[in-house]
């Protein structure tokens, strides 16, 4: 479990780092100020969730994956969304990041170079941490039970009449399995 927690910590981080990077260096935008840098900063957010739901947990690219992965990528965009209107409405802290240009203290939620790489690494140990799995059939002996269990959850399993009567069994007890037996294989 800490092994999955960490895993995805890693992939949120690089997915975050890696569009605040391209952020700083592509588009040039410094921090998420004023109207127009809010904007960009829920987009972009947005776009980390959304990578971040696409690698954590089960990938795209595996077997299987692509319906989930589109799943967590929809919610991870919103998630993200949500996580940076909570950076910018909630948390009070303040850095300052003088090599990249953040020389004054400034709202975390305000620096791409800060704010992204956070909220997907949450985002990404919460989609690692969800990620149960496959689930291997039993083997063995008690196979049978485990797939009876399986197929019918919440139900008891059902068992068939022997086909014929205990030794020492009274007759009587015989007729009444055998009528048992023909009453429930008519319903």
């Amino acid at each position: 479990m800490v092994r999955r927690l960490l895993i995805g910590l890693v992939l949120g981080l690089l997915v975050g780092g890696a569009i605040a990077a391209g952020l700083i260096a592509g588009l040039g935008v410094q921090t998420f100020a004023g109207t127009e840098g809010m904007l960009l900063g829920y987009l972009a957010a947005a776009l980390a969730g959304a990578g971040t739901g696409l690698v954590a947990g089960k990938p795209i690219w595996s077997k299987g994956g692509k319906v989930e992965a589109g799943l967590k990528s929809f919610f991870g965009a919103l998630l993200g969304a949500g996580l940076m209107f909570a950076l910018h409405r909630w948390v009070n802290w303040s850095i300052a990041i003088p090599a990249l240009g953040a020389a004054s203290p400034t709202p975390i939620g305000d620096l791409p170079e800060a704010s992204l790489p956070l909220l997907a690494a949450v985002l990404g140990g919460f989609f690692e941490l969800d990620n149960t799995g496959e689930v291997e059939p039993a083997k063995g002996k008690n196979a049978d039970r485990a797939r009876v269990a399986a197929e019918e959850p919440g139900r008891k399993a059902r068992v068939a009449a022997p086909a014929s009567p205990p030794k020492g069994a009274p007759a009587e007890v015989e007729d009444d399995e055998a009528e048992g037996g023909s009453r429930r294989a008519k319903r």
